[in-house]
């Protein structure tokens, strides 16, 4: 049976696991603001377990484009105490959303045991960083930065691009010293890609998981749903579900979503049908 090592804990992966998102920042596209300060923050992680989290995602620097900049000071203020009283208090992993080397440190010390890196450890020093916490890492495609990202993306092939990019990481990452073991992949939905691309991507998604990686896949309440349905974001549930039950469905494992409790039912009544003797 596969599993994932992260820090004192190990994810096992014959069955779908749910990210939940805690953003401790002011501007954050969908919940900006709301978990801003240190108790809000960890009552909604206690929420978020409760409700069947096995991993919560917290971020202390928005990546929106046009998103105000953060010292390391205050990305290390807002992550590390809470990443510390969460390993102590609930039964998650916790994983740190971040691309600052002093984070990574900081966080692993705390009792982290996910990195996830939208910029798959490319800043200075992150590689050795992460490779010296010996936690588990998360590489996720982005073409540009958060503030270009979105200005005309192109692509020959997106799938095979996409893939061929993250191989190109995991490689350095090995070379680095992180064991192959400790990786997973994210396409990067709605970074520095059309809907077009992101559709693609969702529906190749098998052939990145061909390459015998786990995968992460975050679609909640993304501007393409809205874009799609025309909804506001408060009002993509059900567009984030019905991606989320197909991204499971061609090989993703972890599901990094705001809504919870809903994405926890959508894929326990999959496991009902597809495995009932489970």
């Amino acid at each position: 049976m596969m599993s994932l090592p992260c820090g004192d804990k190990r994810l096992r992966l014959d069955k779908p696991h749910v990210m939940g998102v805690l953003n401790v920042t002011p501007d954050s596209f969908s919940d900006g603001g709301q978990f801003f300060s240190h108790e809000t923050a960890f009552r909604h992680a206690l929420d978020m377990v409760q409700a069947g989290a096995t991993l919560i995602d917290i971020g202390g620097e928005s990546t929106r484009p046009g998103a105000a900049p953060v010292t390391v000071a205050e990305e290390l203020d807002r992550v590390v105490p809470l990443v510390e009283r969460l390993h102590r208090e609930i039964d998650a992993v916790i994983s740190v959303d971040t691309s600052t080397p002093d984070v990574m440190r900081e966080s692993a010390k705390a009792g982290a045991g996910l990195i996830n890196d939208i910029r798959a450890l490319q800043q200075p020093g992150a590689l050795q960083a992460a490779a010296d916490t010996g936690l588990a890492v998360c590489l996720m495609h982005m073409q540009g930065t958060p503030a270009t990202m979105q200005q005309k993306p192109h692509y020959q092939d997106v799938v095979q691009e996409v893939k061929d990019w993250l191989l190109a990481r995991v490689e350095a990452c090995v070379a680095a010293g992180i064991a192959r073991d400790r990786l997973l992949l994210d396409p990067g939905i709605g970074f520095g890609k059309n809907d077009m691309h992101n559709l693609t991507l969702l529906r190749e998604l098998s052939q990145l998981s061909a390459t015998g990686l786990p995968l992460l896949v975050g679609v909640s309440r993304k501007s393409m749903i809205g874009r799609l349905l025309d909804r506001k974001v408060d009002d993509r549930l059900a567009g984030s579900l019905a991606l989320a039950l197909l991204a499971v469905q061609k090989g993703a494992v972890i599901m990094r979503v705001h809504d919870v409790r809903e994405t926890v039912d959508v894929l326990t009544m999959m496991q009902f049908v597809d495995k009932p003797d489970s």
